[in-house]
């Protein structure tokens, strides 16, 4: 039996002990939400009764909007879930390692410690990897992920998270024609739907995985997604969960979001204008989130501490890989007021200290 260390509890934006902040820049969810679609469908949803344990209407509803096998969905409690589900299956394939982008979302590497494998972000490797995430719009950068392999290892899972996709404000997509065919995909839209308290998440597989050779036992995606769903837990998604996923299956959610993004982007814009105007460095990103450096001298844990005791909450982005940079999602006019209030009570307070 492996003994292993115990693991650190996980690091995200939202709500903490304090409660919900008042102004929360912390989280990536659709500030212009929620969907009024998939909110009526989550508050109209029979939660006196069991869903049904095999989701066979909900399959087929998800792969009718994917123009795929309903076999190919694995429903999943939520991204997170998903991602640790993952890790558990390729460590009991026999993985060590697991590859992810140097800049990632700490839950990739959180799950491989849970099973004790390696991390390997060398871009060089990335080719060898038994188990594979890229992220595009990548978090918490927003960017294209890069660098792609030029191809995968026979019998390797490699999964691309676009749970950002719904909400890119511009760019395109970089991932490589050949690889898109081996490539499985984990979509979560409660953020894009602005509902990220309902937790609800599911992954397309490929229709095909890249060839084992002669001496291995040939593993197909079919074979891949039964043993997924297999390791999942009785009624993985509850009935509001069910509810979210039916709703996005409906093109009025996808209209909506679609009808947000102009709104965004303006938001976006003033507050990344307001921030460089106080000196910060902003990099760029293709979407209502980006990560930011404040001024030099000072300290981004005792700063957003601060900025919470005023109601303001930003993401320390130490556990996505960046010490020193903050991630913001991009919120209306009236919250960015409250921040660059806060920041300027922060600079007077720094000051008379």
């Amino acid at each position: 039996m492996v003994n292993l260390p115990p693991q650190p509890m996980p690091q995200h934006g939202g709500p903490d002990a304090l409660g919900p902040a008042r102004y929360d820049f912390s989280t990536n969810a659709n500030a212009c939400g929620p969907c009024p679609h998939a909110l009526a469908a989550v508050q109209q949803a029979d939660a006196t009764r069991y869903p049904d344990p095999s989701y066979t209407a909900l399959r087929q509803q998800l792969a009718q909007l994917h123009g795929v096998a309903p076999w190919q969905v694995v429903l999943a409690a939520s991204a997170s879930e998903f991602i640790t589900r993952a890790t558990a299956y390729a460590a009991q394939q026999g993985a060590r390692s697991v590859w992810l982008p140097p800049e990632a979302y700490g839950d990739y590497a959180r799950a491989a410690a849970a099973w004790g494998l390696a991390v390997d972000t060398a871009p060089q490797t990335a080719a060898s990897a038994r188990l594979g995430w890229a992220c595009e719009p990548s978090s918490p950068l927003g960017q294209a992920h890069s660098p792609w392999p030029q191809a995968f290892a026979p019998g390797a899972m490699w999964v691309l998270d676009a749970v950002y996709e719904p909400l890119r404000l511009s760019g395109q997509p970089s991932l490589p024609a050949v690889l898109r065919p081996h490539m499985w995909q984990l979509h979560s839209p409660n953020k894009a739907l602005g509902l990220t308290g309902i937790r609800a998440a599911y992954a397309i597989a490929p229709a095909t995985t890249p060839a084992t050779t002669p001496a291995t036992t040939p593993v197909t995606a079919q074979h891949m997604a039964a043993a997924l769903d297999a390791m999942a837990p009785s009624w993985v998604l509850g009935a509001h969960g069910v509810a979210l996923l039916n709703a996005w299956a409906q093109p009025a959610a996808h209209a909506w979001v679609r009808s947000s993004l102009p709104t965004l982007r303006v938001w976006k814009a003033a507050l990344v204008q307001a921030l460089q105007a106080q000196g910060w460095v902003v990099l760029p990103s293709h979407t209502p989130f980006f990560c930011a450096q404040p001024p030099q001298g000072l300290d981004v844990p005792q700063l957003c501490q601060y900025l919470r005791q005023q109601g303001v909450q930003l993401r320390n982005a130490a556990s996505l890989g960046m010490p020193g940079w903050v991630r913001l999602g991009v919120l209306g006019l009236s919250a960015q007021a409250a921040l660059l209030k806060a920041l300027a009570a922060h600079a007077h307070f720094c000051h008379v200290m």
